[in-house]
């Protein structure tokens, strides 16, 4: 079993969570180098100076791996007839996903067959199956469904929607669903991606729990004998989970469904969980729920962008809910001078949401306005440059 793919540009292969273990116990990892062991030599008999002491090889150099992250997805009103050609579904925003070595974004909808919309639930989506393979064919490797939607045609309709999310794991290109399970360990197992060597985990958790008729996150949560979603609303099995995975991998990416619908600036909620993620060992922060584009920027030894905003959204709205993007992150992975990984660059592919439901990029003005927006909204959020 080789350690390092490079059967295709974006060099990355998914791995299954048992895997990672593997790769540390049989030291089939991009650190080894060869055995550390002192040149043979023998001695002159005219001399008594000491050997040298033998030189450790040099640490390999990892190059950054690129994370790229968007919000939230579905396939409502316009968007419904782009499944019928998955692999085109999100075509405009496609070239940005596929540049990252890794893509991850919100699935914000129900998957599958069967079921009936939630009672009393004011917004109730639903898409087939192709939507996996629309955001595979786009280039997204991991999608969040650890939201507030994820159940919109109740319990009945989830064993579809997990074999839908199996035969997505199996296809090529493949795609990992997060933060939806038979049970609450699977629905907060991460995502492994292995990407030249360097291996990235993502997982996520919903918060989205303001009106428990709107959003049901505590009625929908998975437990140890109940199918459902991965919830915050109580973080401890979620911090325990980063603590675990920042063991285990490389680079830990938190992806959470939460804020407050319609606010810029991130709650004290958000502000308070972030922090306890990034000193649990999350590398990267990431959400979305607000459906606006909230701060991103550093947050102690991590990188925190609090909103994604809307994506692939059924209506543009007003401008602020029109705004989107995706943002990548150039993160460098831990070595023996630096324990954890860090994001060395970011940058936005700028984008808006038009009446077709699509992210189209920005130029110009609106290029420079999101600039200052950008400029604005870390500030508020609290975050470093």
């Amino acid at each position: 079993m080789a350690c390092e793919r490079t059967g295709g540009v974006r060099h990355r292969t998914m791995l299954t969570a048992g895997l990672v273990a593997v790769l540390t116990l049989t030291g089939c990892t991009p650190q080894d180098g060869p055995d550390d062991v002192a040149p043979t030599s023998t001695p002159s008999s005219t001399t008594s100076a000491p050997l040298p002491s033998p030189t450790p090889p040099p640490e390999p150099v990892r190059r950054p791996v690129r994370i790229a992250v968007a919000g939230d997805i579905h396939f409502e009103g316009v968007l419904a007839d782009r499944l019928r050609g998955p692999a085109t579904a999100l075509a405009p925003a496609a070239a940005a996903l596929r540049a990252a070595d890794v893509a991850v974004v919100n699935l914000e909808t129900s998957v599958g067959t069967g079921g009936q919309p939630e009672a009393g639930k004011r917004f109730t989506f639903s898409a087939g199956p192709a939507a996996f393979d629309a955001l595979a064919a786009a280039g997204v490797d991991v999608a969040s469904m650890a939201n507030n939607h994820a159940l919109d045609f109740g319990r009945a309709r989830l064993p579809s929607t997990l074999r839908a999310a199996r035969r997505a794991a199996d296809a090529t290109p493949a795609l990992a669903v997060v933060g939806i399970g038979r049970t609450a360990r699977q629905a907060y197992r991460p995502a492994l991606v292995d990407v030249r060597g360097t291996v990235v985990a993502t997982l996520a958790a919903s918060v989205a729990d303001q009106d428990p008729t709107a959003d049901p996150t505590g009625r929908w949560a998975a437990t140890d004998e109940r199918a459902g979603v991965a919830t915050a609303l109580d973080p401890t099995r979620l911090l325990a989970t980063v603590r675990r995975t920042d063991r285990r991998a490389d680079v830990v990416v938190a992806y959470l469904h939460w804020g407050v619908q319609g606010e810029r600036c991130p709650s004290a909620d958000q502000r308070n969980l972030a922090t306890r993620l990034v000193r649990a060992g999350a590398d990267v922060v990431v959400g979305s729920h607000a459906h606006v584009v909230q701060g991103d920027g550093r947050l102690g030894q991590g990188y925190v962008a609090y909103g994604l905003g809307n994506f692939a959204w059924y209506s543009p709205g007003t401008t602020a809910t029109a705004r989107t993007g995706v943002l990548t992150l150039a993160v460098r992975p831990p070595s023996t001078r630096s324990r954890r990984a860090r994001v060395l660059r970011s940058s936005w592919w700028p984008a808006q949401i038009g009446v077709d439901g699509l992210p189209s990029r920005v130029r110009g003005e609106d290029l420079d306005a999101f600039a200052a927006e950008r400029r604005s909204l870390r500030s508020c959020a609290g975050l470093g440059g």
